[in-house]
């Protein structure tokens, strides 16, 4: 299955995400906000990036662009419970496949992680 990059600086939410991602076959690696995703991205290669958009450090719209950037092929789904968050992602549609609004369920991020994969 995919290696996953999840970057989410709320600890329950990690956890939630990781758990549901593994038990779908997954390897993923769990960091706590953009610079510690930096610092994953340049140890090993990952086919997508799930990422909140508000962490401390880095956000996940800084990130999204650095990665965009720097990893070109990598796929990038974000995450956010903010409104205005989440529109500040769509100015930024040639790089990432989608913001998931939270909360979200199991089966909302599954879906959303597998399209991800998916997609051209």
């Amino acid at each position: 299955m995919a290696r996953i990059l999840l970057a989410e600086d709320d600890n329950a939410v990690s956890a939630f995400v990781l758990r549901a991602l593994q038990l779908r076959g997954h390897h993923v690696t769990a960091v706590s906000d953009g610079l510690a995703a930096l610092d994953a991205l340049a140890a090993d290669p990952f086919d997508l990036l799930v990422t909140d958009i508000v962490m401390p450090g880095m956000d996940g719209i800084a990130l999204a662009l650095k990665v965009g950037r720097d990893h070109p092929g990598m796929k990038i789904l974000m995450m956010s419970g903010y409104a205005h968050e989440r529109q500040r992602a769509h100015n930024l549609e040639a790089l990432i496949h989608k913001v998931l609004p939270k909360p979200f369920s199991l089966d909302e991020i599954c879906t959303a992680v597998e399209e991800a994969l998916a997609a051209p």
